[in-house]
């Protein structure tokens, strides 16, 4: 595949490790640039998981010698979908019980900033002169903190490959000890205000908005909101200053796993033109969570961290009101203890009206999507989201907050947006539990009118998420960073 050559460095891949959404965008993004003209490959950590599904474990290059790193080797494999794949393999660093970032405990792990320094290290050296493999990349494609070093070291080096960074959640910083700076054989002169200094700290993600050729974030509104305090987490100065080297590109999904007319989860298959099956899904979900077997109650789906910032403390906080309109709660979720314990005891208090599962079951989240009638993302802040694209995918209307990629992807619904065509879901605005109550109430308001319910669910399913629209943006963006034309 000649032209151009771009190396996706990432700290998980779906579906050979995953914490969260970028897993999915590293296993989708980099196939479908492929499937444009793009030679993409993607490196990734070689943790225990990654290692026991590799096939092959066919070494294509060593380093023995870099400065402050144990000796690594890197693997040659190829992902599922066909996509190229090095495997950073160095065991001391992540051949562990655990996760990618935290043991067993969820403590994150001490030597995260030389396991990620590392990362980052051997990314900039494939796109330098020094590359040991014969493939060599015109750009490098970072993502979130633990590739955030990259961009600094290929500046340092003078290399030859140019550096997009995108953040994921400006949430996760990467902030360790000014030390680091020595440890991982950065330049003294970097640890300043214009570099990766961050309050006397050494930030990743700081490392990566500095020194990047360009910056981009998974949604358009997200772009803007993350260059105002609210959103900035301390880098708006920094963004503000960048924000014509920032790009807001809405992320995709993977439209053969999430598929309501292919997939093998849902207890009967549908499609826009063939809604029947929705309503078998709906009784198996309300049979799964033990809710009451009743078509004709609207069901609220909910798959989720039960965390703060998905604002899940908000619906907890109303769902006694909420089964009165009457609804049905069906939750899928683990997180922060004291919800985890709320969620379980609304169960218990209201049999037959809210079900909550603890943990997290891939099949039931296909379910849910395809069960609810409605779907609740309450996040205070979402630079993207998924849920809400997989829900109007499947017919499920996404009730929202206003901010982020959320913002971007559910057009609310109003008489003006159901006349268009355009309304896809119900969106609120202000954080408060008065406000996502009355968006549930408007939303249930509007089940109850079949006509108008029937026109907005195909309006959903009519829409477009797949990733080939955000693969030619990025490209177009590698394009404009290479100073190259189509």
């Amino acid at each position: 595949m000649a032209g151009l050559k771009v190396l996706f460095a990432t700290s998980e891949v779906a579906p050979l490790i995953k914490t969260g959404g970028l897993a999915d965008v590293s296993g989708a993004l980099p196939a479908a640039l492929r499937a444009i003209g793009v030679d993409a490959r993607v490196l990734v950590p070689g943790y225990r998981q990654v290692i026991e599904q590799l096939n092959q474990n066919k070494a294509v290059a060593a380093f023995d010698s870099l400065p402050g790193f144990p000796a690594a080797r890197l693997l040659s494999e190829k992902m599922p979908n066909g996509t190229p794949l090095l495997v950073l393999d160095c065991p001391s660093l992540y051949q562990r019980e655990g996760g990618p970032y935290q043991d067993t405990q969820g403590r994150d792990w001490p030597d995260n900033a030389l396991r990620f320094g590392l990362l980052s290290k051997v990314a900039a050296v494939l796109g330098s002169g020094d590359s040991p493999l014969d493939w060599h990349p015109d750009l490098v494609h970072c993502n979130d903190w633990q590739t955030g070093l990259t961009p600094a070291y290929l500046r340092f080096a003078h290399a030859s490959a140019s550096s997009v960074f995108t953040v994921h959640n400006l949430a996760f910083q990467g902030i360790f000890p000014p030390g680091t700076v020595n440890d991982l054989h950065l330049p003294p002169s970097c640890f300043g205000i214009d570099g990766v200094e961050y309050f006397g700290k050494l930030s990743f993600l700081k490392a990566g908005l500095s020194y990047a050729d360009h910056i981009t974030t998974v949604s358009p509104n997200y772009a803007k909101e993350i260059q105002q305090e609210a959103f900035g987490f301390g880098m708006q100065g920094l963004l503000a200053k960048r924000s014509g080297d920032l790009t807001g590109i809405l992320n995709g999904i993977d439209t053969d796993e999430w598929n309501p007319a292919t997939d093998r989860y849902l207890a009967k298959k549908f499609s826009r033109a063939r809604m029947a099956g929705k309503a078998a899904n709906k009784r198996e979900l309300q049979s799964r969570l033990g809710l009451d077997i009743d078509p004709e109650v609207p069901l609220l789906g909910v798959v989720s961290r039960l965390t703060h910032q998905k604002g899940l403390d908000l619906l907890l906080k109303i769902a006694p009101r909420l089964i009165r309109l009457p609804v049905q709660l069906a939750m899928l979720g683990s997180g922060e203890v004291k919800m985890q314990q709320a969620a379980r005891a609304l169960a218990r208090r209201h049999p037959g009206k809210i079900g909550a599962h603890i943990g997290f079951s891939e099949e039931l989240s296909h379910l849910i999507e395809a069960g609810a009638d409605l779907f609740v993302m309450p996040s205070r802040f979402e630079p993207c989201g998924l849920n809400q694209l997989y829900s109007q995918r499947y017919g499920t209307l996404p009730i929202v907050h206003a901010i982020g990629g959320l913002a971007d992807s559910v057009v609310d619904c109003t008489p003006e947006t159901l006349k268009d065509g355009s309304a896809s879901g119900f969106a609120f605005h202000g954080m408060t539990a008065a406000n996502l109550y009355a968006a549930i109430q408007r939303a249930i308001g509007l089940y109850h009118d079949q006509a108008k319910w029937k026109a907005l669910r195909k309006n959903c399913m009519a829409k477009d998420f797949g990733w080939q629209r955000s693969a030619e943006a990025y490209r177009a963006v590698y394009l404009k960073v290479l100073g190259r034309r189509e």
